[in-house]
């Protein structure tokens, strides 16, 4: 029927990742074609989003759905779980393997799938490794950050677990700023984390490619 507007939309684990990712289209200037949002309670998580998928997959008119998650420990485990949701909405033409620039999968009849495992869709990881990769280029602060949590693991001081270690990297290091303990996504926009970085032009371009 004329009048009606097809919609996209961008499904992530958390607050912190909508934050990064507005920032980071906000610096590149990509157009508002698509919304960025949390699945589930505010607090979201990776089951909440995984359990969504084949519910946003039947919202009218849906030209495009986008899928960020954490790798964590096992990048091939987590890629079969969306995989899986996929093809239980009819998708069945899946890689068998996440693709290192970005997942963009294009079946007839069906919303375009677009599929990025954080930090870099080849590494076991999180957000916080993403955000890593946007700190500036010989930033000696990052070598002393790192330094300082591996002597306090090291002596057991550290509080936190140790698979949270890229969360108390990237949050040292942003506490030792100018503006101590920016939020990322206000560390992206401030410039204090650099958004022309290699991985996140190859995110940014993923979005492109996937939103149009």
């Amino acid at each position: 029927m004329p009048g009606l507007t097809e919609t996209a939309q961008l499904l992530v684990e958390g607050k912190h990742d909508q934050h990064v990712i507005w920032a980071l289209c906000k610096q590149h200037q990509i157009p508002e074609t698509f919304t960025v949002e949390v699945p589930g309670d505010p607090d979201g998580g990776i089951e909440q989003l995984l359990e969504s998928i084949p519910v946003r997959l039947k919202i009218s008119r849906l030209r495009a759905i986008g899928i960020v998650l954490d790798a964590n420990q096992n990048l091939q485990g987590r890629w079969e779980a969306v995989c899986s949701r996929l093809r239980s909405a009819g998708y069945s033409s899946l890689p068998r393997e996440a693709i290192h620039t970005g997942t963009v999968i294009e079946t007839t009849g069906k919303p375009r799938i677009g599929i990025w495992l954080m930090p870099d869709n080849q590494l076991p990881g999180e957000l916080e490794n993403f955000v890593a990769h946007l700190i500036p280029e010989n930033d000696f602060l990052a070598a002393k950050a790192e330094a300082t949590l591996l002597e306090i693991e090291q002596a057991n001081l550290n509080q936190y677990s140790l698979t949270d270690h890229p969360k108390a990297f990237i949050h040292t290091w942003l506490a030792w700023q100018k503006t101590p303990g920016q939020p990322m996504g206000q560390a992206i926009t401030a410039g204090v984390l650099r958004h022309n970085r290699p991985l996140a032009i190859s995110f940014v371009n993923w979005l492109r490619q996937l939103f149009g």
